[in-house]
């Protein structure tokens, strides 16, 4: 039974919503309540069990369904646009030398090899020289500058492949906002992790595609969608605070992204015979988006994803979008209400919120046609 803005008890009129009537810039204006339980802290017994808020925008409408239903939104000649890319263990856990006090290190950026820049907890206890070792010293890092925000640049020594101690000492980069303890994380290798990872190099998982299980993606199939897959390696520009009021000053950090020609001849062809093309999470949106054209149509080969997509940008790829539930004030939330309207999205967040959605990386998605 669908939900129509007008008639949801916690629908807001437009006034309210916003002050700045036509085009909001302020992060304030991108704001909602969300109660700490309704946070997800572990994922679902099975992939495809979540909840999806189907968010209509040319009824300006939603309705609640699950995620088990998605191939039944899409149409035969449908294109969708999945996010290949892989997640490393980039959480490092280890000891200060020579006092043994506990530090942790998280792999933000390779600068060159073995040197990386980091986000640092207990920052203030690492500065420029400090030494941390993991793994009974088989790896090593010393600080070699300090940048703001608790970021560190740090030249790593190690005993063998790097990459290999990495995958043997490093922990899955779980968000923040998901507390456990590091014993129960073993399942987490698998479950941060789409069915279709191959391109090794996130920090964060594209995570409107862990929903998707070999079963759905024969159903979409068999439906006569296409697939293409694209590769934007996560990092911590995707889920940095905004730290500004005024969004004009705020820049979503680079990211690597490759688009293979296979993929664009793919997207570029559904645009032609006017299929929709589907993006499966904002990180395949920014990809798209940042690859495109004046004329629209997007091109093939590695590049660094620089688009910040704020009120008045207009899409020129994307026709629809799956996504998880995003951050109060985030650079996501942002893209999400530019995409379906703002008046639009957070009321739908509203009733998301009200009907208990499960929110965050681990939570239920909303699909926005």
């Amino acid at each position: 039974m669908k939900d129509e803005v007008k008639k949801d008890s916690f629908n807001f009129h437009l006034s309210s919503l916003c002050p700045h009537p036509l085009i909001s810039l302020l992060i304030s204006d991108f704001d909602y309540e969300l109660p700490e339980e309704l946070i997800a802290q572990h994922p679902l017994a099975e992939r495809d069990a979540a909840r999806m808020l189907v968010v209509d925008r040319e009824k300006n409408e939603w309705h609640d369904s699950r995620f088990a239903e998605f191939s039944s939104y899409i149409r035969e000649g449908d294109l969708l646009v999945i996010n290949n890319t892989r997640v490393f263990p980039a959480r490092l856990v280890g000891r200060r030398e020579p006092t043994g006090g506990r530090a942790e290190l998280f792999l933000v950026r390779e600068i060159e090899p073995l040197v990386w820049e980091t986000l640092a907890r207990s920052a203030r206890k690492l500065q420029r020289g400090a030494r941390v070792s993991f793994g009974d010293g088989r790896l090593r890092a010393e600080v070699i500058e300090l940048l703001e925000e608790g970021r560190r640049v740090v030249r790593f020594e190690c005993d063998g492949s790097f990459e290999s101690l990495i995958d043997e000492l490093g922990l899955t980069p779980l968000p923040p906002y998901i507390h456990r303890a590091n014993e129960s994380l073993d399942d987490d290798r698998e479950r941060y992790q789409t069915v279709y990872a191959r391109e090794r190099g996130a920090i964060a998982a594209p995570t409107a595609g862990l929903h998707f299980t070999p079963r759905v993606i024969d159903e979409l199939k068999a439906r006569g969608a296409k697939i293409a897959e694209v590769t934007l390696h996560v990092g911590y520009g995707t889920f940095e605070p905004v730290r500004v009021e005024d969004l004009s000053e705020h820049r979503v950090a680079p990211e690597r992204c490759e688009i293979s020609a296979e993929a664009a001849e793919a997207i570029n062809e559904a645009r032609t015979r006017r299929s929709r093309i589907i993006a499966v999470g904002t990180t395949t949106t920014r990809a798209l988006e940042s690859s495109a054209d004046e004329k629209c149509r997007v091109r093939a080969g590695t590049c660094m994803a620089q688009l910040t997509i704020t009120p008045g940008y207009r899409f020129r790829v994307v026709d629809a979008l799956l996504t998880n539930f995003h951050l109060p004030r985030s650079s996501l939330l942002v893209l999400v209400s530019v995409f379906a309207g703002r008046d639009l999205i957070l009321p739908a967040y509203a009733h998301a919120v009200k009907s208990r959605y499960r929110f965050y990386s681990y939570g239920d998605c909303m699909l926005i046609i």
